[in-house]
């Protein structure tokens, strides 16, 4: 699909993945929407911008901005809202992924969908004092009172003989992110799941406004600690685009380079958990072994042991000595025998497999009709990589193998970890192997007047976007950081139906969605 085949007029931004923003006015935005899905497009990300009164040179007023991948690219389109309105026309029925970030929308911003089935807030637990909402212009910061309690959230009942509730959460047994689950179930078996998040609501894209841009990418990098490479890296990226920079190559591999390492060590670690909770400690103990030692390499080479600041705008923060890309070669061949053996146990571990197969199963119609993305939905027969899907550098270079499965359960899931883990142990070597001369940043600066730009970035979870905009001054005007856990939040509900409750841990590990990259 092409972009041109959406009927608008839209500009190509200059970014390393094809990337294309134009502006349209009333049914147009309905229209557009409409287009993308009857070609078979996505919805990646919404929200909204108040810019204002604006500045000489800079832009002004109130949008409701989308982001559609399309096989040609991205193509972000933006709404001018009349500020008294301040509504949109709902999406909802076209991407069913956008609810929640419709929801967010109007607590963040002050925009509402107009017609939405659900107005219930998402990020506001009753907390937030009154006022303009965090993200409008002007707005200051409100604390709430002090001893003011949350707010009670009409969870949806499902009723019926024998019909009970099970409250999990917000805070866990384990050492993980809030986040309250209300199971409606008869005996053991699941009837439906709802989902109630926004605990570990910061205030990052507020944030983003009040530091200077050639900082900021270190806060995208801690957006969801287990994406620090591809968060920093798309930031950096729509930068880069904003401002008309050119990275070096060398900076590219290098950038790959950690954002392969940052997958196979997530995986490692999902891989163990999965064993683990499914009764097989001694994966979570071989796993974890391999893991601590992925990471401790990573420190070596890299100056931290998630990579975390090692992405900077124009580059990267470190070059890598040859006697390091070595032991990083070295490393994934010791990696990929052990992890072989260890697949022959998990595949022939009929326990194992008992509790994998047909279990949390989501079919690809279903992926396909609620926007599944990223590992879970290529588990679910979802043929989307933007490593492989478009001309984007080094990837191009590397023809990367991506991994897919139909069966869409914990065991599809499962499988596509493994494979993604030895597609980028070959990567990792072609990268250190073909790594090229040169420069590992270049000059970059402010090129005065309103400038945008995206990055587009496949993480290990799924494709992070950034879009942002910098004013006259240079300084940021809005940064939109977006984490696929969004679209694939609400497809776990979906999935444990039919289920029963003990194997939702097990079903919600298989997906290991991030809390933080979600409560913005």
């Amino acid at each position: 699909m092409s972009p041109l085949d959406l009927g608008i007029d839209l500009r190509r931004l200059p970014a390393p993945l094809p990337v294309w923003h134009g502006t349209v006015e009333g049914a147009a935005w309905t229209a557009t929407a409409r287009a993308v899905a009857e070609q078979g497009g996505r919805l990646v990300s919404m929200w909204g911008v108040d810019r204002g009164a604006g500045g000489a040179g800079s832009a002004c007023g109130v949008s409701a901005c989308a982001a559609f991948a399309v096989s040609a690219g991205l193509v972000w389109v933006e709404l001018p809202i009349d500020d008294a309105a301040r509504g949109f026309p709902d999406l909802a029925q076209l991407f069913p992924c956008t609810t929640r970030m419709q929801r967010a929308m109007a607590d963040l911003s002050g925009l509402h969908a107009q017609g939405s089935h659900d107005a219930r807030p998402w990020l506001d637990h009753g907390l937030w004092a009154p006022g303009p909402a965090p993200l409008q212009h002007g707005a200051d910061p409100r604390p709430a009172a002090a001893g003011t309690l949350p707010a009670d959230y009409p969870f949806v009942r499902v009723q019926g003989e024998g019909v009970h509730e099970i409250a999990v959460g917000p805070v866990h047994a384990g050492i993980i992110e809030p986040g309250h689950f209300r199971f409606s179930v008869v005996g053991e078996k699941v009837l439906r799941l709802e989902q109630h998040l926004g605990y570990v609501h910061k205030g990052i894209e507020r944030r983003f406004t009040e530091l200077p841009p050639l900082e900021a990418h270190r806060l995208a990098g801690r957006v969801s600690g287990d994406s620090t490479v591809a968060g920093a890296w798309a930031y950096c990226m729509a930068l880069e685009s904003a401002w008309g920079c050119a990275v070096p190559e060398r900076a590219s591999w290098l950038r790959a380079l950690m954002l392969e390492r940052e997958r196979v060590a997530n995986h490692l670690g999902d891989l163990g958990a999965l064993g683990n909770d499914a009764a097989l400690a001694f994966g979570l103990a071989q796993f974890s072994r391999l893991r601590e030692d992925w990471q401790r390499l990573s420190n070596q080479a890299f100056g931290h042991r998630f990579m975390m600041d090692a992405v900077v705008p124009s580059g990267v923060a470190t070059d890598l000595p040859l006697a390091q890309r070595d032991a990083l070669r070295r490393q994934c061949d010791e990696v990929e025998r052990e992890v072989r053996r260890l697949r022959q146990v998990y595949d022939g571990h009929a326990g194992l497999q008992d509790r994998f197969m047909t279990t949390g199963r989501v079919t690809p119609e279903l992926a396909a009709r609620l926007g599944l993305t990223g590992l879970a939905g290529r588990a679910s027969g979802q043929a989307s990589d933007l490593r492989c899907d478009h001309d984007w550098q080094p990837y191009r270079r590397l023809n990367t193998h991506m991994a897919t499965q139909d069966a869409g359960d914990v065991a599809a899931r499962v499988a596509v970890r493994f494979d993604e883990v030895f597609e980028s142990l070959r990567l990792i070597r072609e990268l250190c192997a073909g790594l090229p001369a040169g420069d590992c940043a270049a000059a970059l600066q402010a090129p005065g007047g309103h400038a945008r730009g995206a990055g587009w970035v496949e993480g290990w979870r799924g494709e992070i976007l950034v879009a942002l905009e910098t004013a006259a001054d240079g300084r940021l005007q809005r940064c939109h950081v977006h984490d696929p856990s969004w679209q694939n939040w609400p497809v776990l509900e979906h999935a444990v139906i039919g289920n029963i409750v003990p194997d939702f841990p097990l079903i919600n590990k298989s997906f290991n969605l991030s809390y933080s990259g979600h409560d913005l």
